[in-house]
């Protein structure tokens, strides 16, 4: 049918596309995605959210562009939609019963921000990048659309970092900030009660421009404080002030809390800090490598990235691990080193990252070719063919990107992806050359 070509069309681009680009970002970014119009010289795309295509405008644009007219055989122009019936800039809301307070720009106590905390040391990545750019856009309008802006993920993902780095920036330019948990919060309201200061303790907090809790999962079955709670939401929304909420879960799956306070934790935007993918696992690795003086071989960053998933304590933890085994011992990081470091853990189940030599070395034998022919210039088609397993092997079994493949062949970005679609299709349509390669994994797995 005639409206089924956008997407017919879109799924041709999007099997390019992820030839071209990161499966952490082919996944964040482009899975969700789908061709909705075709007319004239436009194509349209449809995206999950506005920070979704935000982000292809700022940075896949031309790529997108230039694989959708190659595609339909003339330039087109490219245009993002945000989905029918998907969450868009959610609409300014009254509440009801809040009435109007008078802001009180007096100075405020606030619970004191973590130091390491800051933007500077947070490293963006595809799994946090959406909850990222939210905590950038309420600094610059704070009290607007994203009001309040509530982060969720697992423990580990980030949450209080995120949040701590806006304390920080808020405080730095001026603004009254208050930043605490949901416990703390708790604890003072109840002091207050006790010391018959429940109007000091409400002002308090009502004068903020910036309110920022942590885990308010903690208020569950408190329902007193998350009546004080949501009154304070009142007063700030209606003065501007600007609310930043965390949690280990979404606003209506945290049991025993009122309609009232949910209601309000969903009003604004709500964003999802998923576990760090191996790419920003990585960057978090080498962050902390670099900022503790250490000298850390790549391919050990990389092993630690593919092992501890999840949970950057987990990877800061490990890397600590490996980092005071070296200065007890007196031995260089190097792979073994960090095998026998990190053995323990985890039940002793840590095993071994496949590396490029191996994979290589594997793919040669199989082949009666040499590494370094694979990685030459020679075009015979038993090495050409042992070229292109070994690409495919390289994409599919490590986290090695497309253009760090091609340093390990000598082969331009360009190259690579040309040989990895060649092999893919050939893998298709050549059942023998799809179990050949398939055995080759299986091999590769049992080093």
């Amino acid at each position: 049918m005639l409206t089924d070509m956008p997407q017919k069309i879109w799924q041709s681009a999007l099997e390019q596309l992820q030839l071209q680009v990161s499966k952490a970002n082919y996944e964040t970014w482009l899975s969700d995605t789908r061709g909705v119009e075709f007319s004239q010289d436009t194509f349209v795309v449809a995206v999950p959210s506005i920070f979704v295509a935000e982000w292809l405008r700022e940075r896949l644009y031309s790529l997108i562009k230039r694989t959708l007219s190659n595609i339909i055989g003339r330039t087109v122009e490219v245009q993002f939609s945000v989905a029918t019936g998907e969450p868009t800039l959610p609409r300014a809301q009254s509440y009801p019963d809040g009435g109007t307070s008078t802001k009180v720009l007096s100075p405020t106590k606030s619970a004191r921000s973590k130091e390491g905390y800051t933007f500077e040391t947070f490293i963006p990545g595809q799994c946090n990048r959406i909850a990222y750019a939210a905590a950038l856009e309420v600094l610059e309008s704070p009290g607007g659309k994203y009001n309040p802006l509530f982060i969720y993920g697992e423990t580990g993902t980030g949450k209080t970092h995120l949040l701590h780095a806006i304390a920080h920036t808020a405080r730095s330019r001026g603004f009254q900030v208050i930043c605490t948990t949901a416990e703390q919060f708790t604890n003072q309201y109840v002091l207050a009660l006790k010391n018959n200061s429940i109007d000091e303790f409400h002002e308090r907090f009502r004068s903020a421009d910036f309110l920022l809790i942590d885990d308010v999962q903690f208020l569950s079955g408190k329902a007193q404080t998350q009546e004080c709670l949501v009154h304070i939401f009142n007063d700030l929304y209606h003065s501007s002030g600007q609310m930043v909420i965390t949690s280990d879960r979404l606003p209506k799956t945290i049991p025993n809390v009122t309609n009232k306070l949910s209601s309000r934790l969903a009003g604004g935007l709500v964003v999802h800090l998923s576990p760090p993918d191996f790419e920003t696992s990585l960057a978090i690795l080498t962050a902390k490598a670099t900022s503790s003086n250490a000298v850390v071989p790549t391919e050990v960053l990389r092993f630690i990235a593919m092992q501890f998933k999840g949970s950057v304590r987990e990877l800061e933890g490990a890397l600590n691990r490996v980092l005071t085994y070296a200065k007890l011992s007196g031995a260089k990081v190097d792979m073994t080193l960090a095998l026998q470091a990190l053995a323990d853990i985890d039940g002793g189940k840590i095993l071994p990252a496949l590396t490029p030599k191996l994979i290589m070395d594997v793919v040669a034998t199989h082949y009666g070719v040499s590494p370094d022919a694979i990685r030459g210039k020679q075009r015979d088609k038993r090495t050409a063919l042992a070229r292109q397993v070994a690409i495919y092997l390289l994409r599919q079994e490590t986290r090695y990107s497309l253009t760090e493949i091609g340093k390990l062949l000598n082969r331009d970005h360009s190259t690579i992806v040309h040989n990895l679609a060649r092999i893919s299709q050939s893998m298709k349509t050549d059942p023998d050359l799809a179990a050949s390669v398939e055995r080759l994994r299986r091999e590769l797995k049992r080093k």
